[in-house]
């Protein structure tokens, strides 16, 4: 991977400062979605809940929304940026082919402008300058929103479409890199479960056993805002709900937040951490000393070497560990419901295979794990460089009111052919606006 923050030898002097609502109406579309996120009945909507990652996450692929199918300013074409505005401001991700000509929801802003300039953006918003500016900015009425005004109106450096194409292809490298290593991952894990249902399926006859008769567990107390923010002395892993959705497996190399290791009970490497929403049970196996916060179940198995039986046998009962939970969106799991749970319980031996069975493949998931992490730490390294670099230049006096810049256009022509990931198609001038 050759594409670093030092490609361009003559430093930022080349590079601009602007802002989306700067650029000519015929060089920058944007809009906000137009129908609601949770309405019923309605497929082919893109909504802040699908937008993780860089990637939107649609369950609803393959549909389109019944009836009248005509074209609206809220139809996304493949090229477009969206832009959660809705409890992760912020968060953008490429429209490919799968997703052009859906619908974006309320929660979605759309960004409609040249290759170069969506996929820059696409790279500024994951700056901590652009971040620190969007959490300025927002509002938390019910969650934490930002406008698209606020968006329009932010300052963002802007470098010549050569510097641009170089971080991009840096970006892309990085991300495909950790998607293969994530899919790797998953592959490796759904074959232990695999592995599990087989076993299962071939052996009715094994014993019955309560989760209490073979782990420990003990519900996690306190908010992530609970706590303290100390910073000398020992530390353990604060495990929260938020922390163990949408995870590809379950592992993970850290946690976003710590505790001081006095302020709560920590539970040693290999416990499990456990918390349910609608979609089912999300189990993570921990690598080092953690504490669980409130909706999160920490689970012991008694026996180190019993550990991949359990968790997969949890993980198979997804949807029965969903039933017991309370509360809005089922996120109230509690110790005391999990422990009265029946699990299928073979004998010793059998455990035993099992676990040698399945262990490379928790060892090839873990070690994968961790090299992303590696890669996560490279991709924030640029980011921080693009920072240091755009801070002089965003420091300036705003331009006088109403003047608008003409960004440059780019040196090369953006056609399909030169793709690297995909999101460069579907852009033109006659599609830069869509009806209204």
């Amino acid at each position: 991977m050759e594409a670093t923050a030092h490609y361009d030898g003559s430093g930022t002097e080349a590079w601009q400062r602007t802002s989306i609502g700067k650029f000519r109406e015929e060089d920058m579309y944007t809009t906000s979605g137009v129908l609601d996120e949770n309405a019923p009945d309605q497929t082919g909507i893109v909504s802040s809940t699908y937008v993780r990652g860089g990637k939107i996450h649609s369950p609803q692929t393959g549909k389109r929304i019944p009836g009248d199918s005509r074209p609206h300013r809220a139809t996304l074409k493949e090229g477009d940026l969206v832009v959660v505005l809705v409890r992760r401001p912020g968060d953008t991700a490429f429209v490919t082919a799968e997703h052009a000509g859906w619908t974006a929801s309320r929660s979605i802003g759309i960004i409609r402008a040249d290759p170069h300039v969506v996929r820059w953006l696409r790279i500024w918003l994951q700056t901590p300058t652009a971040k620190a500016r969007i959490d300025e900015d927002v509002t938390a009425h019910v969650e934490p929103t930002v406008s698209l005004d606020t968006l329009r109106s932010m300052p963002f450096p802007l470098p010549p479409p050569d510097i641009i194409t170089k971080y991009h292809r840096a970006f892309s490298l990085i991300e495909e890199k950790i998607n293969l290593h994530e899919q790797a991952a998953r592959k490796a894990v759904e074959l232990a479960d695999a592995i599990h249902d087989d076993w299962s399926t071939a052996s009715p006859v094994w014993e019955t056993r309560l989760l209490r008769e073979v782990a420990k567990a003990k519900t996690g107390s306190g908010s992530a805002r609970s706590i303290p923010r100390e910073t000398e002395g020992p530390r353990v892993d604060a495990v929260t709900p938020t922390d163990l959705f949408d995870l590809a497996v379950p592992h993970v190399e850290r946690f976003r937040l710590s505790s001081p290791a006095y302020a709560s009970e920590a539970w040693p490497p290999g416990t499990f951490m456990l918390s349910t929403r609608p979609d089912g049970a999300h189990i993570v196996v921990t690598q080092h000393p953690a504490s669980p916060t409130r909706g999160v179940v920490a689970v012991r198995p008694a026996d180190d070497k019993d550990s991949w039986w359990l968790l997969h046998e949890l993980r198979s009962r997804s949807n029965n560990i969903v039933q017991m939970a309370q509360g809005r969106n089922a996120r109230e799991i509690s110790a005391r419901a999990l422990s009265r749970m029946s699990i299928a319980w073979p004998d010793s031996i059998t455990r035993a295979d099992f676990h040698t069975m399945t262990d490379p493949l928790h060892a090839m998931a873990r070690q994968l794990v961790s090299e992303s992490a590696t890669l996560h730490d490279l991709k924030d390294a640029l980011l921080r460089d693009i920072s240091a670099k755009a801070s002089v230049l965003l420091e300036q006096e705003d331009e006088p009111h109403g003047e608008r810049l003409h960004p440059p256009r780019p040196s090369v022509v953006f056609t399909p052919h030169e793709a690297t990931t995909g999101h460069e198609s579907g852009w033109s001038l006659e599609n830069r606006r869509a009806p209204e």
